[in-house]
C-alpha cells in the first residue's frame, strides 16, 4: 500500500527531529520529566511532545477511527522497512474460521530454526500485523528466528474470550505444523506486547494445563496481567504518557463483557497457575500504567520457580517496541529483548 505524501513528510520530519543537536531536542521536548525516582528519556519525551503537537493519540473517536489512526501513524515512528526478511501469508484453521498470519524469515536462516508466535498489542481493539510489521521484522532479524505474527479477532466485534481462543489455537497450530514452518518444535516461543503480552502469558499457561505442546520461552513486553485491581503505576502515569488511564478504560469496556469474572486466568493471567511454565523475559517501562502488574507477574513466576528475567526500562513509555524509527533509546531496549529471545531459543 502506498504511503500518502503527507504521512511521508511527517515521518521524515519526525525522524529528523531526533537527529538535531541535544540542546535543540531538549528545548523542543521541555524540561526533564522526573517521576517516581525516574527520569524520562529525552527520546521518549521528544516523541510525546511531537505527538502532542500533531494532536495524535492512541484512542481517537470511534473504534474505526482509532484503528485507522494507528495504522497510518505507524509510518511516523517505525522507521524504514527492515530487510532482508522474507514473508509468507498463511491461514490458521480454528473452530471459528481461519486466522490470517504472516511468517517472517530472515535471510540466511537455517532450517529448522526457533520460532516466535507473536501477538500484537492494541488493547484487544486496535492494532494488527501491519501496525507491528517492522517490530516483528526487527525481532526476527536480531534474534535469528522465524516469527509467526497472528491476526487474532478484535473487540468489540469479538469480545473475551475470543482473542485468547485464537492465540491458543495459533500456538497449537505452530507446534503441530512446526516442520512445515521451518521451525524446531522444541524451540517455539510465545510473545507479544501489551494486550499481546497478555495473550502470550495466557497461552503459555493454557498449554501447560492442556498437557500438549508447551512453549520453550515467553517474550512479554509490558503485559497486561490483572483486571481485578488498579495498581499504583496506573495512578502515577494516568495522563500524557502515550497509554492513558482513559485509554485503558476504553479498551476494557470494548473487550470485557459485563458480568465477566475478572479473576478468570484467561483474562487475568496473574491469577492463573504458573507452575511448570517456561522461562520468561518480561520487559516493563518505567512510565507506564501497566508497569506494576507486569512486575507483579514476574514476581509470581519467580516465586513459583520459573526462570524469569525482569527488565524494567525505567526511562521509557508504553509502546516502545513500535518506536524503532525514532532516536536510539527505543531500539536499545528492543535489542535487549531480541538478545533474550535469541538465547531463549538457542539450540539445546
Amino acid at each position: 500500500m502506498a504511503i500518502p505524501l503527507q504521512i511521508r513528510a511527517e515521518a521524515a520530519f519526525s525522524q529528523l527531529a531526533f537527529w538535531l543537536p541535544r540542546p535543540v531536542r531538549r528545548a523542543i521536548a521541555g524540561p526533564p520529566l522526573r517521576l517516581d525516582g525516574q527520569e524520562l528519556a529525552l527520546d521518549a519525551q521528544l516523541l510525546l511532545r511531537l505527538q502532542k503537537l500533531a494532536k495524535a493519540s492512541l484512542v481517537r473517536g470511534s473504534v474505526e477511527e482509532s484503528r485507522s489512526m494507528l495504522l497510518a501513524s505507524r509510518h511516523l515512528v517505525s522507521g524504514p522497512t527492515i530487510e532482508p526478511v522474507a514473508t509468507r501469508e498463511l491461514l490458521i484453521p480454528t473452530g471459528d474460521g481461519d486466522l490470517p498470519a504472516t511468517l517472517y524469515t530472515p535471510a540466511g536462516l537455517p532450517d529448522p530454526s526457533g520460532l516466535l508466535v507473536f501477538f500484537h498489542g492494541g488493547g484487544w481493539v486496535v492494532g494488527s500485523r501491519a501496525s507491528h510489521d517492522n517490530s516483528v521484522r526487527y525481532l526476527a532479524k536480531q534474534a535469528g528466528v522465524r516469527v509467526l505474527s497472528v491476526e487474532y479477532r478484535l473487540a468489540p466485534e469479538t469480545r473475551f474470550p475470543g482473542a485468547t481462543e485464537d492465540a491458543i489455537a495459533a500456538f497449537e497450530y505452530a507446534f503441530a505444523k512446526a516442520r512445515d514452518l521451518g521451525a524446531d518444535p522444541a524451540r517455539i516461543a510465545v510473545g507479544g506486547d501489551s494486550a499481546g503480552g497478555n495473550l502470550a502469558a495466557v497461552t503459555a499457561q493454557q498449554a501447560v494445563k492442556r498437557g500438549g505442546g508447551v512453549p520453550a520461552f515467553q517474550l512479554l513486553f509490558y503485559p497486561a496481567t490483572d483486571f481485578t485491581v488498579r495498581r499504583r503505576s496506573r495512578e502515577l502515569f494516568a495522563e500524557d504518557l502515550f497509554l492513558t488511564d482513559s485509554d485503558m478504560t476504553w479498551f476494557e469496556g470494548h473487550y470485557v463483557p459485563k458480568g465477566t469474572d475478572l479473576y478468570n486466568p484467561k483474562l487475568s493471567p496473574l491469577h492463573g497457575d504458573v507452575s511448570g511454565l517456561p522461562p520468561a523475559y518480561i520487559a516493563t517501562a518505567g512510565f507506564d500504567p501497566l508497569r506494576d502488574e507486569g512486575e507483579a507477574y514476574a514476581e509470581k513466576l519467580r516465586k513459583a520457580g520459573v526462570p524469569v528475567a525482569l527488565s524494567r526500562q525505567p526511562d521509557l513509555i508504553h509502546g516502545y517496541l513500535n518506536f524503532l524509527g525514532v532516536g536510539r533509546r527505543f531500539r536499545e531496549a528492543t535489542a535487549e529483548a531480541a538478545g533474550a529471545l535469541r538465547v531463549g531459543l538457542a539450540p539445546r
